[in-house]
């Protein structure tokens, strides 16, 4: 026993609530819209110290936009955001459908967060590259890529650009400046900053962004690329996405339940802000704010984007064995969709009738490239990448053990076909 008497005790964080729990987000501390201070972008880490445990938000209840945070932008922009959403959420439907009409074998949906990849996507240059994880599906859909080629990748068919080499929305896309995502997530941090430092090194005008999950902040790399952002000064956005569940542990696993994420930027040396993710504004304004400093080249910035995540991790995910089946419906910041849909009704740009329209539309165009993807080809059915192609893509030059093996499988080929009836 202690000289004080006191034994110790391991603390064991553990989700608030769990199936068969009403969920209350009360205890959250949510400030008002519009009550965030915009400091300028060349402000120190200590600057930001308010705006790392408070939360940024612009949409207040009524659907105002108010605040210093306000992007002021065109109805056009608002609109053009609002059709990303409503395609993200339609694709991901698609998508979710196929999966268990066992045309392909996996898939992860965004929903609840489509506000994130839509306006990052639109506050980011369209060169600027993006390390994303499995949700931001959205920055290539707000960037214009086809969404018949991210089908005909899920579905990993002929028209797959990687394939079949990767897991189904583990996209790969250059010429959208989307670098190659992977299943280990954490990684997606040292490889922007890397990216960046490299950017500023050859004196290019090209900035990073990466995404992590809360989940991924407790590991290694997470650490690592926080280090040589600060001190090398990269010209990195690093964005982390807190929807409050790592699959089936509880954001506090990772710490928190101790203090913000955003606040972990202080003590490296550069800005952290906590923003509303389900607030279209909001997260375009302080997306926009850091870009700018990045490319001022006034260094990194990190991220916090408050969100939730409504659906499962995963199509092999069952949410309901960790969590109250409708806590989704108490998140108490809403739904990004509704919210930007809502604003635009209040300033008078936008109403039910033509809303439904473009929700016509939308499916329309995502039901006809899925027909067209499925015709293609679908992972049960085929027809899949030939087995030669797993010898392409590899090497710059193919070494000689590869072209050996090459051309024995050319020889077996050969032989099959003299021998079949």
């Amino acid at each position: 026993m202690a000289r004080n008497g006191v034994r110790l005790q391991l603390q064991i964080p553990e989700a608030r609530f769990r199936p068969g729990d009403v969920a209350d987000f009360s205890y959250l501390d949510l400030p008002p819209a519009g009550s965030a201070p915009r400091p300028d972008v060349d402000a120190p880490a200590s600057a930001t110290r308010e705006l790392a445990f408070g939360l940024v938000r612009v949409l207040d209840g009524e659907a105002n936009a108010i605040g210093d945070w306000n992007p002021r932008l065109a109805p056009e922009a608002l609109l053009q955001g609002l059709r990303h959403m409503l395609t993200m959420r339609s694709f991901d439907d698609r998508m979710f459908k196929a999966q268990r009409q066992g045309k392909t074998p996996f898939y992860l949906k965004c929903t609840g967060e489509e506000a994130i990849g839509a306006a990052q996507a639109m506050a980011l240059e369209r060169e600027d590259m993006c390390f994303a994880t499995y949700r931001q599906q959205g920055l290539l859909i707000a960037r214009g890529w086809p969404v018949l080629d991210l089908m005909c990748q899920i579905y990993l068919n002929r028209k797959d650009r990687l394939k079949g080499r990767q897991l189904p929305i583990l996209h790969s896309v250059r010429e959208a400046a989307f670098f190659s995502l992977a299943g280990n997530l954490g990684n997606q941090y040292p490889q922007a900053v890397g990216w960046a430092m490299a950017s500023a090194y050859k004196g290019d005008s090209r900035i990073a962004a990466a995404w992590i999950g809360e989940g991924a902040s407790a590991e290694g790399d997470f650490h690592h690329a926080m280090v040589f952002a600060a001190v090398y000064h990269a010209p990195v956005v690093l964005n982390l996405v807190n929807n409050q569940w790592a699959i089936s542990s509880a954001q506090c696993v990772a710490g928190g339940e101790e203090a913000s994420f955003a606040s972990r930027a202080i003590g490296f040396g550069f800005p952290g802000i906590r923003v509303d993710g389900n607030d279209f504004l909001a997260v375009h304004a302080v997306t926009r704010w850091a870009a700018d400093r990045a490319r001022a080249n006034l260094g990194p910035t990190l991220i916090e984007l408050f969100t939730y995540r409504a659906g499962a991790h995963s199509t092999s995910d069952d949410p309901g064995r960790y969590r109250p089946g409708d806590e989704y419906r108490h998140w108490p910041l809403g739904d990004p969709v509704e919210r930007l849909k809502a604003h635009l009704v209040r300033i008078g740009e936008w109403d039910e009738e033509r809303h439904a329209e473009l929700v016509k539309e939308v499916e329309a165009e995502i039901d006809a490239a899925n027909r067209e993807a499925q015709r293609i080809g679908v992972h049960s059915e085929g027809p899949h990448h030939d087995a030669a192609t797993m010898f392409e893509d590899v090497y710059e030059e193919m070494p000689r053990h590869l072209r050996e093996q090459v051309e024995e499988m050319r020889r077996l080929r050969e032989l099959a076909g003299r021998s079949a009836p």
